[in-house]
């Protein structure tokens, strides 16, 4: 009498969905039910198979295409499926966060590109406008006028001067009160010519010696 062959035992429908699942995700490649269930080594039936991947294509989590008189699947590959880490995949609230980021790193680009492009217009028209020459003189010109308002003042301060009536007093007051203003206003234009002469020497020791060539700390 023939031995009897040992009868295969066929895997329950839950188990064969996430066998026919779990090949399709691990083999990364188009099948059909019945390469299914033969590589499956008939654990699942050809009719088992061609239901399980049926219901799996339409719960949308395999993909299936017609090839000539049958349907071959293959698996959705998630990030999450490919780096095998379920913590790899975004939740939709996560994409939508990273859209929303995206959006604001290119405002943001767009807005710096253009005050980057105003900097430079700026700074263009500087160099266009004063020398390195030019500057330095202006700021010699403008230091040698207030040593000589300054001298003039002290002398007044010091009573060298000689006196003068309730008039001219009130007239030197004037002159004294308006050339204050004009030296505070080339001061300020004094340091804003510096900045821009700093921005152009690049060597700190060389500029630090201008600077004290231009007598600025005095």
């Amino acid at each position: 009498m023939a031995p009897r062959k040992k009868t295969e035992e066929k895997a329950t429908a839950n188990e064969a969905a996430d066998m026919v699942l779990h090949y399709l995700r691990k083999q990364n490649r188009p099948y059909s039910a019945i390469d299914v269930s033969a590589n499956l080594h008939n654990k699942v039936t050809k009719a088992a198979a061609a239901k399980v991947l049926k219901d799996l294509h339409e719960q949308k989590q395999i993909e299936g295409r017609p090839a000539g008189k049958q349907i071959v699947y293959h698996a959705i590959q998630t990030l999450a499926h490919l780096t095998k880490d379920p913590a790899s995949s975004c939740t939709p609230e996560q994409l939508a966060a990273l859209d929303t980021q995206i959006t604001d790193l290119r405002n943001q680009t767009t807005q710096l590109t253009a005050t980057a492009k105003i900097l430079r217009g700026t700074l263009s028209s500087l160099n266009s406008e004063l020398s390195t020459a030019d500057l330095i003189s202006n700021v010699q010109a403008l230091e040698t006028e207030k040593t000589e308002i300054l001298e003039r003042l002290e002398s007044l301060k010091a009573g060298k001067a000689k006196k003068v009536t309730k008039e001219q007093r009130e007239e030197v007051e004037r002159e004294w009160k308006v050339w204050r203003r004009m030296a505070k206003r080339r001061e300020v234009i004094a340091r804003n010519v510096w900045g821009i002469i700093a921005e152009s020497v690049q060597d700190k020791e060389e500029r630090e010696e201008l600077r004290e060539a231009l007598g600025l700390d005095d």
